[in-house]
């Protein structure tokens, strides 16, 4: 039944409020409740024991028990002037004195003296002592019985003294006030403090109910799971709290990491690198380029009220594929505008011979023309077998002679067509000499020179170029997804090339080293295990 049906009030914070309340009076009235059952027994035990204190005092009075003896059941017997004046000292409601038969020698109300005791006096007049409280003709009472002994200690009667059970009622309820006053405090203070609880509950919640609280998290879970975009939460500590399933995908965690990762240090998680410490805002910024296995991820951290954050991820892996291509694309169609150029400069040339009517010098331009181009994908088939690397030299070779820089091919390499994945070599050569002919475009003398080889069923690929090199002591640094000492293009970012490249080898048991060409340029090699089949 939900609590509008109840005519409860619909705000969380009022519904906790009421509920504190309600148990701060319910512990209250329970307090009070067994704070009171055991006074009431200790007020009729503090009663009966003041009883037989008073019955004991009196009986050891020899003149009681003389007078048991000597004179009889009279009202102006010595045992009856002795036990009204102990009663009036004592202020207990009566002081009974019996002899061997159960009769009364004393009593308050002298026409009951000569009579039996209206209780059975049996215990007492045994030897033994008695609390007890009970009904006698004057009314409820505690009672202490104790026996009266002679000179020689013989048992000759017994004293009965009572004392009214309306006084230990009066007790009782003299003290339910105070109590009660204490109880009030205490359950005053604590609907302050849950008053003051409600309140800070009533911020944290934003005033919500509990069914927009559930809603809120159904919704939450729903959203988070089902967005396309990468979502981690980090607690203050740095420990993970939440990863969605398209973050679980991006970050090439187990399926069930979502639930498994909860609680665990980031670094646990996902490992030391790059993406660690861009999630753990270790490194700062917007749009963070990190690379997480073979993915190319973006990632953009917001830090949360209590001290963690909230990081956010998306997958460029096929954006920056396309940039590439996007890169080679533009490349090729610079150098056939300039080889339309040049192909047109080359017909005006050959029309200008025919003209002139030199035939022959005619024909040996041409050759010479068709040779040059002919002679360059010969060189490079016979050497790499790989249609696909060879392909890829080939168009590099004719950006390069566009750019002024001569792309050659090492004398030792050969590499046979027994590639296990080719695609991987082309991402990594490419990005390699790409970099090399930026390097060596401003250089004296441009120069790249590419050697591939296999050494069994290991591939090995090194580029040189003739450019500044890279200094010793950044020659790991350069690894770092997003370092780059070029401007970034308008359709991606820079600093991702040498970082692939190294991911890609690593991922293939292998890796991507920078030194120095022999030459005083730089030199990256790449050593690629069972890369051949």
């Amino acid at each position: 039944m939900s609590a509008r049906r109840l005519g409860l009030p619909r705000r969380a914070v009022s519904q906790i409020l009421l509920t504190q309340l309600a148990i701060a009076a319910g512990v209250a009235v329970l307090a009070t409740g067994l704070f009171l059952a055991p006074l009431s027994a200790q007020l009729d035990d503090q009663a009966m024991r003041r009883a037989l204190a008073i019955a004991q005092s009196a009986a050891a009075d020899p003149a009681l028990a003389v007078g048991v003896l000597d004179s009889g059941a009279s009202a102006d017997s010595p045992v009856q002037s002795s036990a009204e004046r102990i009663r009036r000292a004592t202020g207990a409601e009566y002081v009974v004195v019996l002899d061997l038969d159960g009769i009364r020698r004393s009593h308050p109300s002298a026409d009951r003296i000569g009579l039996p005791v209206s209780t059975d006096p049996s215990d007492a007049l045994a030897g033994r002592e008695v609390m007890e409280i009970d009904e006698g003709t004057l009314g409820r009472s505690a009672r202490g019985k104790v026996p009266l002994l002679a000179a020689d200690g013989e048992i000759v009667g017994a004293v009965s003294v009572g004392i009214a059970y309306d006084s230990v009622r009066d007790r009782l309820l003299g003290a339910i006030p105070g109590l009660l006053a204490y109880a009030g405090g205490a359950l005053a203070a604590g609907a302050l403090a849950a008053y003051l609880l409600s309140r800070r509950i009533q911020r944290q919640t934003r005033d919500l109910a509990f069914s927009d609280i559930a809603g809120l998290l159904a919704e939450r879970e729903a959203m988070l799971h089902s967005i396309r975009e990468g979502v981690i939460a980090l607690a203050p500590d740095g420990r993970v709290r939440l990863v969605n399933d398209e973050a679980a995908r991006l970050l090439g965690l187990a399926p069930d990491a979502t639930d498994g990762c909860a609680g665990r240090p980031l670094e646990d998680v996902l490992g030391a690198g790059r993406t660690a410490d861009v999630l753990s805002g270790r490194v700062t910024g917007r749009d963070l380029l990190t690379v997480q296995g073979p993915r190319v991820l973006v990632a953009n951290r917001m830090p949360t009220e209590d001290g963690g954050a909230v990081a956010t991820l998306r997958d460029r892996t096929e954006l920056e594929h396309l940039g590439r291509e996007l890169d080679s694309t533009r490349g090729l169609i610079d150098a056939l505008r300039a080889q339309d150029h040049e192909h047109a400069n080359r017909l005006h040339t050959l029309l200008g011979l025919l003209e002139l009517g030199l035939h022959e010098e005619a024909v040996e331009f041409v050759t010479e023309v068709a040779g040059v181009h002919r002679t360059t994908a010969e060189q490079v088939t016979e050497k790499v077998h790989d249609p696909l690397l060879a392909a890829l030299l080939v168009g590099k070779a004719t950006v390069a002679a566009e750019r002024g820089v001569l792309l050659r091919l090492a004398g030792s390499t050969l590499l046979p067509d027994r590639l296990v994945d080719p695609g991987g070599l082309v991402t990594i050569l490419g990005n390699l000499v790409d970099n090399a002919l930026d390097a060596a475009a401003g250089s004296a003398a441009p120069l790249v020179e590419v050697e591939l080889r296999a050494e069994g069923r290991t591939a090995v690929l090194r580029v040189r170029d003739s450019g500044p090199g890279v200094p010793a002591a950044r020659r790991e640094e350069i690894f770092t997804e997003g370092w780059s000492t070029k401007q970034p293009k308008a359709h991606r970012e820079r600093g991702l090339g040498l970082a692939l490249v190294r991911r890609l080898a690593e991922r293939q048991g292998g890796s991507a080293r920078a030194g120095e060409a022999a030459d005083g340029g730089a030199e990256f090699s790449v050593v690629l295990p069972e890369a051949l089949r």
